[in-house]
């Protein structure tokens, strides 16, 4: 049965604020409108992934997280500075950036359509504000060269400072979060220990995890960084194993597949072409539809990959049900249908066909300024690596959505992807191309390969 505070996010119906997290939100919140823009990041990123979001403060009503208020701190920092008169960002109002705020806006009218219900309405509005703040945000601290260093460097040490955590869960049973109140017990399956950390369930820390190794291989050209890269990879890893969940695992091995692309990287629409054709023959060959392969994918022994294949299955049986403005009863589809692991499934119920384009629609052309950025830099193999490892990273949140829906702090994750990718379209490389000889291939100096701003 489908919890009944499920669909309007449920949540503490008073404050629940630890003294110690009540600490740090002012001590973050100060240094908010104290440090300088560059070093923004560090304190806001620490606090929304480090804080758990069940630590809330209620006023009116309405429930302020920690990434809530965080988030609208710093928007208020960029008002008091009037740093709106330079414009959104070097790089002003992208594509992706319209495409999606019309997805969230999209996602708002049709959910509260569907319900016609003001809590539905609240729940929605509330959703709006986390995505968009969140993603703005992200957009005015993220814009050049230096500032992705800083948030995958942050990244880095977020990324070690959980893998230690959920390390500590296993040998002790115990998630050291759980002393700050609201938060879930462990949760232990087949016997096994599915550690979470800050996070709200295992599957977003583990999706947090096996998603950041390519983008902190972005790092790695760059001596000094490597060892906030190295720490970050061996505390990623570490979240993705111990989640002991498929779909993390799953997503890791996408992101390291997208990595060894490399040398096909001018290839790729033959390789899109091919997988397009092969899935095709499978769906033609197989005794089932070819989106039954996730049933078989079990990495861990205990999965929900059949959980995962009736999801898809039901969403495309289903198609006019859901196709206009999403569909309210998906309940009824069947066992534990309720549970939207999946996020492609779960923006199409929400939303419609629209909210699910959009989507899509995000993605595609978020893949497509990375492409065209790595051609601006043609020759440059340094910053062709760069880009390729950001690519590889979006290509391992484009395969985790298969088996999760992004609904805590992972989806700020999602948002720093994206922004990082809206950033590197300032990015220019020469503008002669070059033939690539023997002494191309070893690694030039700092100085020949600076990024410079468009």
């Amino acid at each position: 049965m489908e919890p009944t505070n499920n669909r309007f996010g449920g949540g503490s119906t008073d404050t629940l604020l630890h003294p110690l997290i009540a600490v740090v939100l002012c001590v973050t919140i100060i240094l908010i409108f104290i440090i300088p823009r560059r070093h923004l990041l560090l304190p806001l990123l620490l606090s929304i992934f480090l804080i758990p979001k069940s630590q809330v403060v209620l006023f009116a009503g309405l429930h302020f997280t920690v990434a809530r208020i965080i988030c609208l701190s710093v928007l208020a920092r960029i008002l008091v500075a009037r740093a709106s008169r330079r414009g959104m960002s070097a790089t002003g109002m992208t594509t992706v950036d319209r495409l999606f705020v019309a997805w969230h806006l999209i996602y708002l009218v049709n959910f509260s359509v569907q319900w016609m219900e003001p809590q539905a309405f609240i729940k929605a509005c509330g959703d709006l504000l986390d995505a968009c703040a969140g993603y703005f945000v992200l957009r005015l601290l993220i814009q050049d060269k230096e500032d992705i260093t800083r948030a995958i460097r942050v990244f880095g040490v977020i990324a070690a400072i959980a893998g230690v955590c959920m390390i500590n869960e296993q040998i002790t049973g115990a998630n050291i979060f759980e002393k700050l109140g609201g938060m879930p017990p462990t949760t232990i399956r087949d016997g096994r220990i599915r550690s979470q950390a800050s996070f709200a369930v295992f599957l977003t820390a583990g999706a947090f995890g096996s998603t950041l190794p390519p983008l902190l291989l972005w790092l790695w050209p760059e001596r000094k960084q490597r060892p906030i890269a190295l720490l970050g990879l061996l505390g990623a890893t570490a979240m993705t194993i111990t989640c002991h969940a498929s779909t993390s695992l799953t997503s890791y091995v996408a992101g390291l597949v997208g990595l060894c692309c490399w040398p096909l990287r001018r290839s790729m629409r033959v390789v899109r072409w091919g997988i397009v054709g092969l899935l095709l023959t499978l769906h033609l060959v197989m005794n089932g539809p070819v989106w039954s392969i996730i049933e078989k994918i079990d990495l861990t022994g205990s999965s929900s990959s059949y959980h995962r294949y009736m999801l898809i299955d039901n969403f495309i049986r289903h198609w006019d049900d859901w196709i206009l403005i999403g569909f309210r009863d998906y309940d009824k589809w069947g066992f534990t249908m309720w549970d939207l692991g999946n996020q492609y499934v779960a923006e199409g119920l929400t939303g419609g066909v629209v909210a699910f384009g959009l989507f899509i629609w995000v993605i595609t052309r978020s893949f497509g300024s990375v492409g065209a950025a790595r051609r601006r830099v043609s020759g440059n193999r340094r910053e062709e690596w760069r880009l390729w490892c950001i690519g590889s990273a979006l290509f391992a949140h484009v395969i985790s959505n298969f088996g999760i829906g992004y609904f805590d702090q992972v989806a700020m994750a999602w948002y720093a992807v994206l922004c990082v990718i809206a950033a590197s379209v300032t990015y220019r490389g020469s503008a002669r191309k070059t033939v690539e000889t023997p002494d191309d291939r070893r690694p030039p100096t700092d100085a020949a390969l600076a990024m410079q701003p468009a």
